[in-house]
Parts: C-alpha cells; sequence; structure tokens
C-alpha cells in the first residue's frame, strides 16, 4: 500500500513527514491553498491543494489525495494519490496510487501503477537524465542518411475471382 493509504501500511503520510523531518526539509501545500508559479525545495514537496506551475524536489513530491499539480515534477521520487497535469521526471521511482492520474509523460528507471491508478502518456524508463540528453543528440544532430531509400516496391493489391 502506498503512503496515502488507511490502515497497517509500510508507510503513511504522518512517517512519512517525520522521515522528511529528519533527512530533508518538507513543504506542504494545503488544502484549500493554490500556488501558482514555480516551487523548489531541496527536500519534499507535498500537495494537499493545487499547483499550477513546475516543481523540483530533491528528495520527493507527493500528490497527496485530493492533490492537484498543473505542470511537470522533476524529483527523485514521485508518489501520486490525486492528479498530476504534466510530466513527471523522477530520478528513481513514480508510485501512481488506486484512484489517482497523471496525465502527461513519466521518465524514470521504476515505476508502479496501482490497480485502478491511471497513466494517460508516455512512459520511458531508464535515468531520466541520460534520456534527457539522448534525445538532446538526437535532435540536435542532423541525420547521416538525409534521404530515405524505399525498402520495397509496392504493387496494387488486386483480385481476380478463380473460374
Amino acid at each position: 500500500m502506498g503512503k496515502f493509504s488507511s490502515g497497517g501500511s509500510e508507510h503513511s503520510a504522518e512517517s512519512s513527514g517525520k522521515q522528511a523531518g529528519r533527512e530533508g526539509n518538507l513543504s506542504i501545500v494545503a488544502v484549500g491553498m493554490r500556488v501558482v508559479g514555480e516551487l523548489a525545495s531541496d527536500g519534499v514537496i507535498k500537495v494537499e491543494g493545487a499547483v499550477e506551475g513546475s516543481i523540483r524536489a530533491d528528495r520527493e513530491v507527493l500528490v497527496a489525495k485530493g492533490g492537484l499539480i498543473e505542470g511537470d515534477v522533476f524529483t527523485r521520487d514521485a508518489i501520486v494519490g490525486g492528479k498530476v497535469v504534466g510530466s513527471i521526471y523522477a530520478d528513481e521511482r513514480v508510485e501512481v496510487q488506486q484512484g489517482s492520474t497523471v496525465h502527461g509523460d513519466i521518465v524514470t528507471k521504476k515505476l508502479i501503477v496501482q490497480e485502478g491508478g491511471e497513466v494517460n502518456g508516455h512512459v520511458r524508463m531508464g535515468d531520466p537524465k541520460a534520456l534527457e540528453q539522448g534525445a538532446a543528440v538526437a535532435t540536435g544532430s542532423p541525420s547521416t542518411n538525409s534521404a530515405a531509400e524505399p525498402v520495397a516496391e509496392t504493387q496494387p493489391y488486386t483480385h481476380s475471382p478463380a473460374g
């Protein structure tokens, strides 16, 4: 079970906050709060309200049930319990929990989509930084073959009845 689940799961939102306090800063966009603009933290950002803009967190981005991010997410680990409309670039892991939605691409090394979680976008597995650099090189350098050569000549299909 995930961090926003009730019951005796391996993680809970409360224990996550305590752990974050020891290992880094915890910033919370609370229920009823709406932030417009970019957010950045060297620790953890937890979104219970709404954010319109990109989020960068060195450790983790948590989107609680009912939380909304309209923008791209850049982090080490991302756990989505609410809704993200934008791409997620996680150096290590993305978890899409039951009842949550991601409308955008996901680039990460590890991906968990729980039953009832929804991803509407492309998924690329691997190191996000290496994939970004590879994409930049691929789009920035001209191809060695300037014109494509046909593989085979095609003939129209004609059907003649056997008689």
